[in-house]
């Protein structure tokens, strides 16, 4: 009920907004194409233009050059397909598209068995696993033979289950993966156990979550995907966990990348408005008990963002009773998703659209220097696709960002897959002539790898120097 009364009030809202935006965003649009600066690393893109389509339509892989990069423009289809949407659709603003992605009422014949994980604090997080049909009916556990990949959700750190997320997890049921959204502490119906709340960066829970998952399936690789917000919480595990993650490879749509101006500047009014308030009705169940250690009043008087995660995490709302973050600065100092990304060592794809009305402008949003030269990160550039919406007008089953992250994940593992393969055979081939070889080895070349616990070695034979 909840999600149709809010589609309805944005609907009307936008009904007598859109001749203005359809007024003002033309010219906006024709210019909306992020300048291209000189660098002395060049970037690859994928530049594809349909018949009757603009420039403002095209569609753009921005990475460093690399073998793994000219795989993926082989072999993704979707990286050099643009989004097929005719001018007079709906679909052309951003503000709709980001609220039929969010609230728009779906039809799910997916259902989800919860596990609660009882964490090292005593605290509890909540993971869903998706299945269809009849299944729900019955608590399975999954086999731990199964070598189906595991795909894990992230949802936006607000808690909202959106349509978005239903859709990847049909998509994903339907590609053989086992489906798995991973609830924060209060969030989702999950009961709060501890007065205790997770940060915005902070990865703990999450890496025992995955523990976890590793646990319950050894032989099935994990995926990730992240929606919106929820970025920040995935890049924050990858850079922390570096070459330990358990991840084969993950994925960001609609990513913030730079929160903390995020959170202090805000999304446009009506975005802002809603989320500010959302959180206030999921916080307001625990009203009670989180005046033991927080000012509720200031809490549920805030009118931003960023009050709200001050009297939350700062020291400024605490009370004594609680360790704090110290000043609004040093909380950013631990829960910048950006301050251990040099140490993500998996290949990460990133689908983003230059009209997010959530993240804001991508001229001031958008780290363009981090895909140039970072091999492992690749930025999916859209002109049209609003904020995790990317509906498009000839849509099929699957959304065009969910099947460009299902592309990028069996493209990934292929390319790796077949790397492996050209070494082995590489290496049955010098043992032919391996007398000499060996004689002239020196002792440097004996040397033991970096001992991994989940031997990530074995999915990936890159070393950091490579990468560098």
């Amino acid at each position: 009920m909840l999600e149709w009364i809010g589609a309805a009030c944005f609907m009307v809202l936008m009904a007598i907004l859109w001749p203005v935006v359809k007024c003002f965003g033309a010219e906006s649009h024709s210019t909306l194409l992020l300048p291209r600066r000189e660098s002395k690393r060049p970037a690859e893109r994928c530049d594809s233009k349909l018949e009757g389509q603009g420039e403002s339509d095209a569609l753009a892989l921005i990475c460093k050059p690399s073998a793994l990069a000219n795989y993926l423009l082989k072999h993704c289809m979707s990286f050099c397909k643009s989004l097929s949407i005719p001018k007079w659709n709906w679909r052309m603003s951003s503000s709709l598209q980001t609220v039929f992605g969010a609230l728009w009422p779906f039809d799910c014949p997916v259902h989800f068995i919860r596990d609660h994980l009882q964490l090292s604090d005593d605290g509890l997080v909540a993971l869903d696993w998706a299945v269809v049909g009849a299944a729900h009916y019955k608590r399975r556990r999954t086999s731990s033979n199964s070598t189906s990949p595991v795909l894990l959700i992230i949802p936006n750190p607000f808690g909202k289950i959106t349509r978005n997320v239903l859709k990847l997890c049909e998509a994903a049921l339907s590609h053989g993966y086992l489906p798995v959204i991973f609830n924060r502490r209060s969030q989702n119906g999950t009961p709060l156990c501890t007065v205790k709340l997770q940060q915005f960066g902070d990865p703990t829970d999450l890496r025992e979550a995955v523990r976890y998952i590793r646990y319950r399936q050894p032989a099935g690789q994990i995926y990730t995907v992240s929606e919106s917000t929820g970025s920040g919480l995935l890049l924050s595990y990858l850079g922390e966990c570096g070459s330990s993650s358990y991840v084969t490879a993950a994925a960001c749509l609609s990513p913030v990348f730079r929160c903390q101006i995020w959170f202090e500047s805000g999304p446009t009014w009506p975005f802002h408005w809603a989320l500010v308030l959302y959180q206030k009705i999921c916080l307001s169940r625990y009203k009670t008990v989180l005046g033991e250690l927080v000012h509720t009043d200031s809490l549920f008087s805030s009118c931003s963002l960023k009050a709200m995660e001050e009297a939350l995490f700062c020291h400024s709302g605490l009370k004594g009773t609680m360790e704090g973050a110290g000043s609004w600065e040093a909380y950013w100092e631990h829960n910048d998703p950006l301050r251990d990304i040099d140490e993500v060592a998996i290949p990460v794809l990133c689908v983003c659209s230059q009209d997010d009305p959530i993240r804001g402008e991508p001229q001031a949003t958008l780290p363009l220097e981090l895909f140039e030269s970072n091999p492992h990160f690749f930025l999916l550039l859209t002109a049209h696709g609003g904020h995790c919406g990317f509906s498009t007008s000839d849509e099929g089953p699957i959304v065009w960002s969910h099947q460009a992250v299902l592309e990028f994940f069996r493209a990934t593992t292929d390319f790796f897959a077949a790397e492996e393969r050209a070494k082995l055979v590489a290496r049955r081939r010098g043992l032919s002539g391996a007398g000499k070889t060996f004689r002239h080895r020196s002792v440097s070349t004996c040397k033991k790898l970096p001992v991994c616990s989940h031997n990530i070695h074995a999915i990936y034979n890159w070393q950091r120097s490579y990468t560098r």
